[in-house]
């Protein structure tokens, strides 16, 4: 029996063994493969703009506090326009070639996207673009092309903007599971469905003129660049006149009907290659990655900063999904400690969050504004909390389609009392004084705790309002007006004195070089994330035990279905006031 165990605790030894070499090879490779081994850019080549993978504004950059590594991602919305700025002077590069894109980023984010690609067109280059089907926003991006193509028997998308809210107070009182809320803020519905079972006027007033703002600024964009008045895209947007490859064509939606081979054989005609030869291309984020490594011009001292503030606002460190305290103080503390930066531009694409992180990252914004100008650029969103941490920008630019404002608060609990009785179930508390217990989910909600949360609510709306007030200068008064938790776009924020500028993140840069007084001037991005070996051990590519417990559930479950839990997560996750945009809009 020993010689058995004998046996077994070396065959076990050396399983261990082998396991611990392999995956340490697999850590190895991570950290230091491919370091300066990128994709080289052939004479007479087409840019690939696929955007699939392409989420944030910012890819991030990580420093893993557990042993000496650094790493840098060079896929984010920022690294696509640097890309595309440096292929207008790039002899390799001829043509842009969009195929089959099925982008998630936001409107924003295209807008800005579309505004480089015409800036590229300017150089002589084309653009050029195909797809099996065209869902709405896609063609948005994809109408900057010179050339569109559509296939046969593909579908266009093209029918206005639309958004739709699920209201869950029958099912609390069916289920007996029900959310406590308090708010303040008439438009501040993003606890209305807990609350009612139908929209209220206020919110279908401002959902109706968010949507009709956005869709403004999508029309006027499609018709600059297909040369169709916006009366006449209403016209087919009201008709689904565009519904097919024949009608899209016949509205000028689409310059031709083909399939994909016939596509590339108009990319080899433009390129003067032969029918049968393949044509050299490269991935916008190849290019992208070597754009990065070889644009930094380290001979200029002067310096701006920018600060990339995306996701929902949450407390800890943050990542490039979500905003947290720790990243962004280092962030800011590093940039108006440093005499070589001259100013900051904070890049915000948030729907919000807890409110005392927001107060926190206000306060290092205004202390950093006492030392050198802040400049805030908004991306899709930089509504409630998000315009928090931006208010006191000394300037403030934003997209003609970001959503923002949302200016208040609201706190929300879940209460399982209900449900409790059904089943049979009684809590029960001992305390040493009257408010000891706070707040029980198996009992009504206390008057008193009410009072006290309602309280808390109420103060954290005034500071909001002083905040917005003095970084806005305007009155109190003004800014209660244009708040109570409405949603705007940032076109209607300009005229509201919200935001000052309409434009995107290249001319934020060169306000805050202005301000700065600076000519001559590099970038340098922040934050940089700290993580841990565990962190880089889960994220490791293609290893499905090191896969986050959220990709492991989106491969079991979708995409869809998982958006659905998250928002559940997301309730269920909120500690504390919270200073988020009112609903969650997914525009196609």
């Amino acid at each position: 029996m020993k010689f058995l165990g004998n046996v077994l605790a070396t065959v076990v030894g050396l399983f261990v063994f082998f396991m611990i070499f392999f995956f340490g090879i697999v850590l190895i490779g991570a950290i230091f493969g491919g370091d300066g081994d990128h994709v080289k850019v052939k004479k007479n080549s087409v840019i690939e703009l696929d955007l699939k993978e392409v989420t944030q504004d910012y890819g991030g950059q990580f420093k893993f506090t557990d042993f000496d590594y650094f790493e840098t991602k060079h896929d984010g919305v920022t690294d696509v326009l640097n890309a595309i700025d440096a292929a207008k002077t790039d002899d390799k590069i001829k043509g842009i070639s969009i195929l089959n894109d099925e982008s998630v980023v936001g409107l924003a984010q295209s807008k800005a996207i579309r505004r480089k690609l015409e800036e590229f067109k300017k150089s002589g280059k084309f653009v050029v673009a195909y797809a099996n089907a065209f869902s709405q926003k896609e063609y948005y991006l994809n109408s900057v092309a010179d050339t569109i193509y559509l296939n046969p028997v593909g579908e266009m998308e093209f029918k206005g903007l639309s958004a739709e809210v699920l209201f869950f107070k029958d099912f609390e009182d069916k289920s007996g599971v029900k959310m406590e809320v308090i708010r303040h803020g008439k438009y501040k519905s993003a606890v209305e469905p807990f609350l009612e079972n139908e929209m209220s006027e206020a919110n279908r007033e401002q959902m109706s003129a968010l949507l009709n703002s956005m869709w403004t600024s999508v029309v006027a964009d499609i018709s600059k660049s297909r040369k169709i008045s916006v009366d006449s895209l209403n016209a087919i947007a009201n008709s689904l006149g565009a519904r097919t490859p024949e009608l899209a064509l016949q509205k000028h939606l689409i310059d031709k009907i083909g399939y994909e081979d016939e596509y590339h054989n108009g990319i080899r005609k433009a390129l003067k290659v032969e029918k049968d030869e393949e044509y050299n291309k490269i991935s916008i984020l190849d290019y992208a990655e070597g754009v990065a490594r070889t644009n930094s011009d380290y001979s200029k001292k002067d310096k701006i900063a920018i600060v990339y503030a995306q996701g929902e606002i949450q407390s800890g460190e943050g990542d490039v999904s979500y905003i947290g305290e720790g990243s962004m103080r280092r962030s800011l503390e590093e940039a108006r400690n440093d005499d070589d930066v001259k100013a900051v531009v904070l890049r915000v694409d948030s729907p919000g969050g807890n409110a005392l992180t927001s107060e926190l990252i206000w306060r290092e914004i205004e202390l950093t504004k006492k030392v050198k100008p802040v400049v805030v650029s908004m991306g899709n969103l930089a509504a409630s909390g998000g315009y928090y941490i931006s208010c006191n920008a000394n300037t403030i630019f934003a997209e003609a389609n970001t959503i923002t404002g949302s200016i208040g608060v609201f706190g929300a609990l879940p209460n399982f009392h209900p449900l409790a009785t059904k089943l049979g179930i009684n809590a029960e508390q001992v305390k040493t004084h009257q408010n000891a217990s706070g707040y029980s989910i198996f009992e009504p909600i206390d008057d008193k705790f009410k009072e006290v949360v309602t309280e808390s609510i109420e103060t954290i709306y005034t500071t909001f309002l002083k905040r917005v007030s003095a970084g806005r200068k305007m009155t109190v008064e003004q800014v209660d007006a244009v708040a109570q938790g409405r949603v705007w776009t940032g076109a209607d924020a300009l005229k509201l004195g919200l935001v000052d500028k309409i434009g995107g993140m290249d001319a934020a840069i060169k306000h805050a070089a202005t301000l700065a007084k600076i000519k001559e001037y590099r970038t340098e991005d922040f934050p940089e994330y700290e993580k841990t070996f565990e962190d880089l051990l889960r994220n490791l590519g293609g290893i499905s035990m090191f896969q986050s417990k959220e990709a492991l559930i989106k491969e079991e479950i979708g995409e869809e279905n998982y958006q659905v839990l998250d928002r559940i997560r997301k309730v269920n996750q909120r500690r504390g006031v919270q200073a988020v945009m009112p609903f969650e809009m997914n525009i196609q």
